[in-house]
């Protein structure tokens, strides 16, 4: 007759235990750290072009890019690359459906020259954030 209860007292404390630990896991973090999007730091400038857009994120001397089509949904060539002055540029290009990036490199208080390009539409900084 005990054992009942302690089987129940378990099954009950092990079915809470679960419920916390999903909860935790597709809680609210989940949705903030998607807002914050694919790259650490803040967001530094925006490059836009008439089939997606360039975003550069920077923090503690890294710079980080993005680019994200205008109109997500079938595998496109997408590229996006970043440079420090003074250095060979970072680059991701392939076929995405909504992003290609992101791509970081360590340009200290360096300019740098960032591209980006959806389809054949291409978009290109010269040297920024000098």
């Amino acid at each position: 007759m005990h054992s009942g209860r302690i089987w129940r007292g378990l099954s009950t404390g092990a079915a809470a235990l679960a419920a916390a630990v999903l909860f935790a896991l597709a809680g609210p973090g989940v949705g903030a750290a998607q807002a914050a999007g694919p790259c650490p730091g803040h967001k530094v400038r925006t490059l836009s072009f008439s089939t997606g857009k360039v975003v550069l994120y920077k923090k503690r001397g890294y710079v980080c890019a993005v680019t994200y089509a205008k109109r997500p949904g079938g595998r496109k060539v997408m590229s996006v690359s970043v440079q420090a002055r003074g250095s060979r540029p970072v680059q991701e290009k392939g076929r995405f459906t909504r992003l290609a990036g992101p791509v970081k490199v360590h340009a200290g208080h360096r300019c740098v020259w960032v591209k980006g390009a959806v389809g054949r539409v291409k978009v290109s900084s010269g040297w920024i954030l000098c």
